[in-house]
């Protein structure tokens, strides 16, 4: 087959897959997730199968450990927060209204010191560049819920996705083996090579990801209960889950405490402590956290995550979000595998010129969407 002839082979391929994923994404949700549990879970069922227990007996043994601490973690934490959640509810006239009151005193403080010209354009620019994105906020979130829950709800989740995943760790191993014998034989050594460095990728990313994510949102619940904030373990726990998403957990955590404080104590001080802890929590996580657990060597750069999440959720819903980090860790070691293989092609080096010299302080490469 020509080359032309399996680039249009590929191209075809592609293009059947993304239409099937635009059609199946409302039930694809359980199926993703299963996925990724099986992706993760996968070397914990090789390491059973070393010490001698069978792929059967490893992938119940892990399967069933997995799900039931999973449970176990859904059963003490959400009865709290179904608590925390009803008297939010119950408190909020209240908190909206001192919420109010606090902004009122705040902007005649602010508009007592600013002309009255600069005030009012300060105004109209808060007022039209906030509609605009509560406006685009309130989209974004109605595609995920309609994308995402519609039809793959919390039931499917709770009963489809372990037997799916069940099924696909038992049988992880005989799926990758398969594939590898679909390999067009003449790149099959080139595609293993990118396939190890996604695997890389994607678990050193995801790995240290969630730990920062478990890390800031125990911070954040502790700090913010002990500061005297109500509803601190669900600002702290939506915060850590949002970390995922670089920067937004704290930002959420920022406006979210901020908020909450002025509207429960009305004074500067409540609102600068929890402001400080949130400030201290994004610190330690930029400086020390990230560094240590996700470090460079993963190659996804926070803009390339946010970018390809927003754009995940936008378009497939919630299943958009769940393949949104593999599929950008995809794009990202193929356009720096591309981008290698133009810096070594006579298309960037020139017609007959072989002996170019690749020298570090000379040329400077430019990276990939990943990096």
């Amino acid at each position: 087959m020509s080359t032309s002839n399996q680039i249009r082979f590929w191209v075809i391929g592609l293009l059947v897959a993304l239409l099937l994923l635009w059609v199946l994404r409302g039930v694809l949700v359980p199926f993703v997730a299963a996925m990724a549990v099986a992706y993760f879970l996968d070397p914990a069922a090789d390491k059973l199968e070393d010490w001698g227990c069978s792929r059967m007996w490893a992938t119940t043994i892990i399967t069933v450990i997995f799900f039931l601490l999973l449970i176990a973690v859904f059963m003490l934490v959400v009865p709290v927060l179904a608590r925390q959640l009803f008297e939010f509810s119950k408190n909020l006239p209240g908190y909206l209204e001192g919420f109010q009151t606090w902004i009122t005193g705040l902007v005649q403080q602010v508009e007592a010191r600013v002309p009255s010209e600069g005030f009012a354009r300060i105004r109209d620019a808060i007022s039209e560049y906030g509609g605009q994105a509560i406006q685009w906020l309130g989209t974004l979130l109605g595609g995920i819920w309609s994308g995402g829950m519609a039809l793959a709800n919390v039931l499917s989740l709770l009963f489809i996705t372990p037997v799916v995943c069940f099924y696909l760790l038992r049988d992880w191993d005989k799926m990758t083996a398969k594939i590898n014998g679909w390999l067009p034989r003449e790149h099959a050594d080139t595609i293993r090579e990118q396939f190890r460095e996604i695997d890389r990728t994607l678990a050193g990313f995801v790995r240290g990801q969630g730990l920062v994510c478990l890390s800031l949102g125990l911070y954040y619940a502790i700090g913010l209960t002990l500061a005297g904030l109500q509803f601190g373990l669900i600002v702290g726990l939506i915060a850590g889950i949002l970390s995922f998403i670089p920067y937004v957990g704290s930002l959420f955590a920022l406006v979210a405490a901020a908020g909450l404080a002025a509207a429960q104590h009305g004074d500067l001080l409540s609102v600068g402590i929890v402001v400080g802890i949130v400030l201290i929590g994004q610190f330690v996580e930029g400086n020390f956290l990230s560094p240590k657990l996700v470090g460079d060597r993963v190659k996804l750069h926070a803009v390339w995550i946010i970018f390809a999440l927003l754009a995940g959720g936008t378009l497939l819903g919630f299943t958009g979000i769940l393949l949104a980090v593999p599929v950008a860790a995809v794009i990202g070691v193929l356009s720096r595998f591309a981008l290698r293989n133009y810096l070594e092609s006579p298309i960037y080096k020139g017609e007959g010129d072989d002996e170019v010299i690749h020298d570090s302080a000379e040329v400077q490469q430019p990276s990939g969407p990943g990096e």
